[in-house]
């Protein structure tokens, strides 16, 4: 034992020893190494390389962790707001000189092990990253995206399918005869994925007011994603020399990560940069606009969002430019006056804007930005009144004297420092990406990445300053008191979304009319457009069929059949069972706790939401909740307290529910921590005077908004409300999540100022009686040392709280049906939909085929109908196996009706399918990728602990789905697809703007506010 675990420690020691890498100026497969640095807090080296040839930058980070990073990025500054980086972002994976063949990004998806692949749009870079454990899939995907990135085809068609182009509405009825076609059918509308994508994020009224700030900050700086008033001015052949200008290696930035050895990576990398010449990469660094001349204002009309208290609906923010964020010592200082300004509902930010009544909640910009080479501070409001808009600068200008004065109390600052600690030493699954995502936009500003991991370097420096006195204040001084500040403002107008309608129409028009111009009349320009359409079409029915043996792959055999176990101890600490998960925790204890709660009533769940809130932020009878959060901040790494329900795995019609709590800490601050969970929970003062006007700013800035977080994640409210009329489970996951919790939350939100929320702030009182109560189980994650003290810790929480058990009646046998066909009108400008059928249970034989034929819709079938053909930004279809449900969804969607259409049919296409064994090999793989992905230590037995999944049930199912055939396949396609349409057994939902299809058949279900019985 001792000699294994000197090896693996020489072994450790050995992934990131200076010792066994080039010195500075040395070359290795044709890079030179430019520098590099040890950082032991972050257990890392870093090496910093620059390719001989072509000037390329790269930037290894060795660390022993087997979740191994690649990226290519590339600064790509956008020249307008036609979306140009975006539009290439997407046309690059379309297919390359090496992988020829349609879309091989994803169809790469189901080939990998990796558990992280994906491709980003910022603001003026471009970058293309992907994680795996596995050597030979690293190298695999390093290839595909080597080979995307820079010899991409960029096909005419992809630019037309990804990009934006105009065609008839429904070109599958043209493609099946001009006799079956209706008029509607053959209506010319813009299309293409991005196009959608962008309609889409201009819905969000949040992201329109972020986006249009920007413009107004920082209007050097267009918009990389695209408008899409100005996506249709974009040629194809502007994409094309955008990216001959900018996806060069000499414009190139890249980022490997983990235990593999560098020169694997600078070798394979080397032969693919070799092929270019050295140019003149995009350097160019915008700055934000000058403010030193004095104030200026700007207002724009925004969406009136239909949720929220019609005289609130103004959105307004003040802005400093500030100082160059190549000062990391600088930047990291005012972060941390940001933070003290604006974090918790203590902070003095917080107290005189949102608690006074300015505003309901943040405006989407507000703190501090230091991802450009300036930074950029701003306070913003939304839910705010037309007439107070004007006072906000004022407000905000004698708070931040006020604080100036005051000054920063240390044990505020120690608080946040401590957090940082805590962030280093909890050690999470996927540090190396969340690296990447840390260093890389300040990379492409010109900013040190060494300067950036240096952690101690740049607190010992700050410390350093801090101890010359008022240091904090004196950055106030040089940024924040002056009135060299932009204010900008969106005020709602009730006709925006029309506005928009007419625009497009109106846009549309005149691209048709020079269409019929040029060529030579309007028959002849229709048939232009419907011929591309159809012959896009006929391209994209290819995509299915083509060969795809150029695709490198992993193998299921590659794939271990069985999986080491978690080893899990169980046994109880006072009258608390706890389970135990003892391994390395670099100094820190993870708690999480169970109260499970039998027969419920509906009205006390919905309000749990509430309740979680309402405790982080009332206080106690003898502390504030400013005095709290500074304690949580010195002596915990957070606490938090949730709503649980997770079906049977025996049963999926069955299911339990509860409260969570949970907690992360030092070994020695855990009793701190319990003590400190026992307060929020047991001694929150729901009776204080301030109460109902708390709970009140909780419900308007819950209801501010909600329209925005609906859009931003569609698919997923129209999965809940669809999925709840088939379980129980999915009935108590809506009400407390879903469609129904938001209904609920605007509703309260919406009453007068006069009502003081008695009914409201009752049940609240209830749930804090049994919170606590009855009988907790707890699951620890800590070192062996310190379970024998974590014990003793628990033991005495447990015996301060109440013994027996909340009993409510029994409830009658559950009703939660709901129509078959539902439909929710939103203000969007595209769909979001979902199908939903009930299945079996986590440990039935027949969910592992399950698992895989939804891995093969997705991927063969469903990606391809409803975004390459349908034009929606995504589709495809989902098993979730402790559920019992099987289902279909599509986001972004501009073709509902087809949608639907393709969903009904799946199953019918999935039987009549003839499977190759690669399609199936396909599937697996694509499986295991999230089943095999490396696993923080605090994750590790709540398989078991939240949900019942035992490690014997996870190998057996393991074998099934390494196991599954192409007829249990077929059979399961029928069983649970076929036949159970034709039971009428599905539940379909889709949410959106209520037009003509939405007829009879449908249940629409209006978002009124109305009120709590």
């Amino acid at each position: 034992m001792l000699r294994h675990g000197t090896a693996k420690g020489a072994i450790r020691k050995a992934v990131t020893e200076l010792s066994q890498f080039p010195k500075p100026g040395e070359k290795l497969h044709g890079f030179t190494l430019l520098r590099s640095k040890h950082v032991p807090e972050l257990e890392l080296t870093a090496l910093h390389l620059q390719h001989d040839k072509t000037g390329a930058e790269h930037l290894h980070i060795a660390r022993d962790d087997s979740n191994n990073v690649f990226s290519i990025g590339f600064k790509t500054n956008p020249p307008d707001d036609t979306g140009v980086p975006h539009i290439l972002e997407h046309t690059t994976l379309c297919g390359s000189e090496k992988y020829p063949i349609r879309d091989p990004f994803f169809k790469m998806l189901p080939r990998t092990l990796s558990n992280f692949m994906n491709a980003f749009t910022a603001s003026d870079h471009t970058f293309y990253p992907f994680a795996t454990t596995n050597a030979q899939d690293y190298k695999n995907l390093m290839s595909v995206y080597l080979d995307a990135t820079l010899r991409p085809l960029l096909k005419e068609s992809d630019f037309t399918q990804e990009g934006w182009r105009i065609g008839p509405e429904n070109p599958q009825a043209l493609a099946t005869g001009e006799a079956d076609a209706k008029l509607e059918d053959k209506k010319l509308v813009f299309k293409g994925v991005v196009y959608n994508e962008m309609k889409g994020q201009m819905s969000d009224a949040g992201y329109l007011f972020y986006i249009r700030f920007q413009d107004h900050i920082f209007p050097d700086i267009n918009n990389s994603g695209g408008d899409p008033q100005k996506i249709t001015d974009l040629t194809y052949a502007q994409l094309r020399q955008f990216h001959a200008e900018h996806y060069h290696p000499s414009n190139a930035k890249l980022y490997t990560y983990g235990d593999m050895p560098l020169a694997d990576h600078l070798k394979e990398i080397d032969v693919q940069l070799d092929a270019f010449e050295r140019i003149r990469g995009d350097v160019a660094i915008h700055r934000p606009i000058d403010l030193s001349s004095g104030p200026r204002e700007v207002t724009l009309l925004g969406p009136v969002d239909p949720l929220v208290d019609a005289n609130k609906q103004f959105k307004t923010s003040v802005s400093w430019i500030l100082g160059e964020t190549t000062d990391v010592v600088e930047s990291f200082s005012l972060a941390l006056v940001s933070a003290l300004l604006m974090d918790g509902y203590g902070s003095p930010l917080y107290r005189g804007l949102i608690e006074s009544g300015l505003g309901t909640d943040w405006s989407p910009n507000s703190g501090f930005d230091g991802s450009g080479r300036l930074g950029i501070f701003s306070i913003g409001l939304t839910g705010v009144q037309e007439a107070d808009v004007p006072k906000l600068k004022t407000q905000v200008q004698e708070i931040l004297q006020a604080v100036r004065e005051k000054g920063f109390e240390r044990s505020k600052i120690d608080g946040y420092l401590h957090q940082l600690e805590l962030g280093l030493k909890h050690k999470t699954a996927n540090f190396g990406m969340s690296l990447l995502h840390r260093l890389k936009p300040k990379w492409f500003t010109g900013i040190d990445p060494f300067d950036s991991l240096a952690w101690n370097d740049t607190l010992a420096a700050f410390e350093t300053q801090f101890a010359k006195g008022a240091y904090l204040e004196r950055l106030m001084d040089k940024y924040l008191l002056n009135d060299n500040t932009l204010t900008f403002t969106m005020a709602p107008s009730p006709t925006f979304g029309q506005d928009l309608v007419v625009e497009e129409e109106t846009r549309l028009n005149t691209k048709i009319s020079e269409a019929v111009k040029s060529q030579g009349g309007e028959e002849t320009a229709r048939a232009a457009f419907e011929a591309r359409e159809l012959q896009l079409l006929a391209e994209q029915g290819k995509s299915n069929t083509e060969d795809l043996s150029c695709l490198p792959t992993v193998h299921v055999q590659d794939i271990p059949r069985q999986k080491e176990r978690v080893v899990l101890r169980n046994d109880s600490a006072g009258r608390v069972q706890v389970q135990w998960r003892e391994a390395p925790t670099n100094g820190l204890t993870y708690f999480r706790a169970i109260n499970t709660l039998e027969n419920l009533p509906d009205d006390l769940r919905a309000l749990i939401p509430l309740f979680t809130d309402a405790i982080m932020r009332l206080g106690t009878k003898d502390m504030t909740m400013e005095q709290l959060e500074d304690l949580i901040k010195l002596k915990t790494g957070g606490i938090s307290v949730g709503y649980h329900s997770t079906s049977l795995p025996t049963d999926f019609t069955r299911a339990t529910e509860g409260l969570t709590f949970s907690g992360m800490a030092l070994d020695r601050h855990v009793p701190t921590m319990f003590d400190l969970i026992r307060k929020v929970v047991v001694d929150t003062d729901f009776d204080s005077a301030d109460a109902a006007s708390q709970i009140r700013q909780l419900l308007q800035a819950s209801a501010d908004g909600v329209v925005n977080d609906i859009a931003s994640s569609g698919h997923s409210f129209a999965r809940r409300a669809a999925e709840a009329g088939l379980t129980w489970d999915s009935f108590l996951k809506e009400q407390v999540g879903g469609l129904s919790q938001v209904k609920l939350m605007t509703s309260l939100a919406s009453r007068p100022e006069s009502d003081q929320l008695e009914d409201v702030i009752a049940k609240l009182k209830q749930i804090q009686q049994f919170a606590l109560a009855g009988n907790l189980r707890a699951a620890i994650t800590c070192d062996s040392e310190h379970v024998g003290e974590n014990a003793k810790a628990l033991a005495h929480l447990t015996s301060s709280l109440p013994a027996s058990t909340v009993a409510f009646p029994p409830r009658e046998q559950p009703n939660f049906s709901r129509d078959i066909k539902s439909f929710y009108p939103l203000p969007y400008q595209v769909y979001y939909g979902a199908l939903a059928l009930p299945t079996v249970s986590y440990t039935s034989s027949q969910g592992a085929p399950l698992q895989v034929l939804s891995q093969l819709l997705t991927h063969k079938h469903l990606h391809h109908e409803i975004r390459e053909k349908g034009g929606a930004y995504g589709g495809g279809a989902y098993s979730r196996a402790i559920d019992g449900i099987f289902g279909f969804y599509s986001y972004r969607d501009p073709n509902p009706l087809n949608t639907i259409n393709i969903m009904r049919n799946a199953g019918q296409w999935a039987v009549n399918k003839k499977w190759s064994d690669r399609d199936l090999e396909d599937a697996k793989i694509s499986i295991f990728q999230s089943v095999d992905a490396p696993r923080a230590v605090n994750e590790e037995g709540m398989g078991n602990f939240l949900y019942g999944i035992t490690e014997e049930m996870k190998q057996k199912r393991r074998e099934e789905l390494l196991d599954v055939t192409k007829d249990q396949v077929r059979e399961v396609a029928q069983k649970f697809i076929v036949d159970a349409l034709e039971k009428n057994s599905e539940r379909l939902v889709f949410l959106g703007e209520k037009r003509d299809w939405v007829d009879k058949s449908w249940a629409v279900n209006e978002m009124h506010i109305g009120d709590i019985e």
